[in-house]
């Protein structure tokens, strides 16, 4: 893939699919901004890929403060002169997994705010600049809840299905403009937000695993291959679209 000397940002690079992704851009070259609300987490992803022989650096940032995003996104132009790519993968899941008449407020505003208006701060944000610089590209991170139903995870689903929405709309405001938008949709894969659901119960997991076809949950390094793929030249004729990396749960 070519990704040599392309400027990333990564948001929620401190754990799971988005520290996968910060370190697979770093092994092709790119220089990474990995960002995180828990900038020690981020440090420590950074850290791994300059040991590695890359370039990195770490940001403190809350996707749900509007500041924050200009922030980052200023102080990176500032500092490396352009924007290349931002993949918005920050994002969280409900506390509590219950039936839509019972699901709290809390849950609803809190999701909502990181995976569904976060993605939207650090877009419109991403392309203001990109815009002005003539070229950019975006990948979001959604799910496979935002494709097909998913019981007791309203909040969750919502956000995701919003994120895809959101994903198409802009790849065809800006396609005329050298800008490039497409979504990856994980189903159940190895991440903070599966443990919290195989907490549920012990019998969880192979409970899960009778629903996908290849019988195993998805590795947080296989969405970043797609990630770090629909960011490259290799696939550059690619705008609007969700990959699926579900191991054909959506069959």
């Amino acid at each position: 893939m070519n990704l040599k000397n392309k400027i990333v940002i990564i948001t929620g690079a401190g754990s799971g699919i988005g520290a996968a992704t910060a370190k697979l851009f770093g092994t092709h070259g790119a220089v990474v901004v990995a960002s995180d609300i828990n900038l020690n987490n981020a440090q420590k992803i950074a850290g791994d890929i300059t040991e590695a022989g890359g370039i990195a650096s770490a940001i403190k940032t809350d996707v749900t403060q509007y500041q924050e995003v200009e922030a980052l996104i200023a102080n990176t132009i500032e500092k490396h002169d352009r924007l290349d790519v931002i993949v918005n993968n920050a994002g969280i899941g409900g506390k509590e997994q219950l039936k839509t008449a019972e699901h709290t407020h809390d849950d609803w505003h809190n999701v909502i705010a990181v995976n569904q208006t976060g993605v939207f701060y650090c877009m419109k944000v991403a392309l203001q600049h990109m815009m002005r610089q003539g070229h950019g590209n975006i990948v979001n991170v959604a799910s496979l809840a935002g494709l097909k139903a998913s019981g007791h995870n309203l909040s969750y689903s919502a956000s995701k299905f919003a994120v895809v929405g959101m994903t198409k709309s802009a790849a065809l405001e800006y396609a005329r403009k050298n800008i490039r938008i497409n979504a990856v949709c994980p189903g159940f894969t190895h991440s903070a937000l599966l443990d919290q659901l195989l907490a549920v119960s012990p019998d969880m997991g192979e409970k899960l695993k009778r629903f996908i076809p290849m019988g195993r949950f998805g590795e947080a390094d296989e969405i970043a291959e797609a990630i770090c793929w629909l960011a490259s030249e290799n696939s550059k004729f690619i705008t609007g679209q969700t990959i699926t990396l579900d191991g054909g749960t959506s069959l």
